[in-house]
């Protein structure tokens, strides 16, 4: 919990510095003073308002959130079933991998995925970043990284409100501390099961060029973008990049 109100208490500090409100006194065209205001999202329409709006992006995205993942899981149910069976009998361990991973504000929540590792893989290394040949991933889990099924149990985590299908990924606590790329207005969002770094690059991308993509995706998230982002994940996972 301590872990979670530091990083969070961060987070909230580094958003509200990124967009400093600056207040100058002009002039209208019959020439009287008025007060123009910059560093803050305007919106044309004289009847909106910023958290009208806000909160009807936040609905129509958790709604695609609770629908994706509904019905994603209604298709590949038979599938993740047969996944479990085979790490069950070949793969010595448990099933489910779970996580301590930063959420938004920094609260921290457990992850789900299928292990794809040896079991214990990090208690000698202690945690170490994702890596494109890592020796740890068991002949079955090099298998569920390149379909990505190893993810899917994660879909609970969107149903839980954990995380949402689109965002940045989430990560562990240790690496949150070591890279200030990580703070900040990353965690403004909810963590996604794919994210514009996913689609755009690869999967050993290093922290600090990952929070370009991040941030570029909360300056422009929104319901169309999510669809956008979740409709390129598919190529992605069959030319099997991204991640």
């Amino acid at each position: 919990m301590g872990q979670g109100m530091q990083i969070g208490e961060a987070a909230r500090k580094r958003v509200a510095s990124t967009a400093p409100i600056t207040r100058e006194i002009s002039t209208d065209g019959n020439g009287k003073p008025i007060e123009v205001i910059r560093g803050e999202w305007r919106l044309h329409h004289p009847t909106a308002s910023v958290s009208q709006v806000s909160k009807t992006r936040e609905f129509l995205i958790r709604t695609l959130d609770i629908v994706g993942a509904v019905t994603v899981l209604a298709f590949a149910s038979p599938v993740m079933l047969v996944v479990a069976l085979l790490i069950k009998f070949f793969c010595p361990g448990q099933v489910l991998y779970k996580q301590k991973r930063v959420g938004k504000n920094g609260k921290l929540f457990s992850l789900y995925k299928f292990r794809t590792m040896i079991n214990n893989a990090e208690e000698h290394t202690g945690p170490v970043l994702a890596a494109k040949d890592d020796s740890r991933v068991t002949p079955i889990g090099r298998l569920l990284r390149r379909t990505r099924l190893d993810e899917f149990p994660q879909l609970f985590n969107v149903l839980r409100g954990d995380m949402s299908l689109v965002g940045p990924r989430p990560e562990r606590p240790y690496f949150v501390k070591q890279h200030e790329s990580l703070q900040g207005m990353r965690l403004a969002v909810k963590p996604g099961l794919t994210g514009l770094a996913q689609v755009r690059s690869f999967y050993d991308l290093k922290p600090e060029h990952k929070i370009k993509y991040d941030y570029l995706y909360i300056q422009k998230r929104s319901f169309l973008l999510n669809i956008y982002i979740l409709l390129q994940t598919i190529p992605v996972i069959f030319t099997k990049k991204g991640w």
